[in-house]
């Protein structure tokens, strides 16, 4: 079994909610954070290299991936901000890419919206803004033997 805590859209406002995080990153086995204030998480990222994971979205400077891949427990996982998919208007795009990567989930940020939302075969997963947009949330992801369980917390 892994777990991810997935995090978006902080947009520099909530260093207090990321700080009140400290022991749920340090139980999981992945952060991720889709972007749009991934600096946010440049401690996290100092205290655990090898299992943080930090994108660029349409509102970040220059600092982390556009997209990324993660494999684990026979699951590959699709990473992204999701504005080059045009998610706000739909996930079809995003499902499309994800399936042209081998994925069969695919997490995704930008719309400030928390959503679980299966498209042609793929898992899509927004974790909602874990700024202060829409109250705040993020994700706690479970992949177990081929299969994902996400689930939005509330912040």
């Amino acid at each position: 079994m892994k777990t991810f805590v997935v995090l978006s859209d902080s947009h520099g406002r909530c260093r207090k909610t990321i700080g009140n995080m400290g022991g749920l990153f340090a139980e999981n086995d992945y952060i991720v954070h889709l972007g749009d204030g991934s600096a946010d998480l440049r401690a996290v990222l100092s205290d655990y290299p090898e299992k943080t994971y930090l994108l660029r979205g349409n509102c970040d400077a220059a600092f982390g991936a556009d997209e990324f891949v993660i494999e684990a427990e026979g699951i590959s996982v699709l990473c992204c901000h999701g504005h080059r998919y045009g998610v706000k208007s739909g996930l079809s795009r995003l499902a499309a890419r994800a399936k042209e990567c081998g994925c069969r989930v695919a997490l995704y940020g930008h719309t400030h919206t928390a959503n679980i939302e299966e498209v042609d075969g793929v898992l899509c997963v927004n974790p909602g803004a874990l700024g202060a947009f829409s109250g705040g949330s993020y994700c706690y992801l479970v992949l177990h033997n081929g299969k994902a369980t996400p689930t939005i917390v509330p912040v």
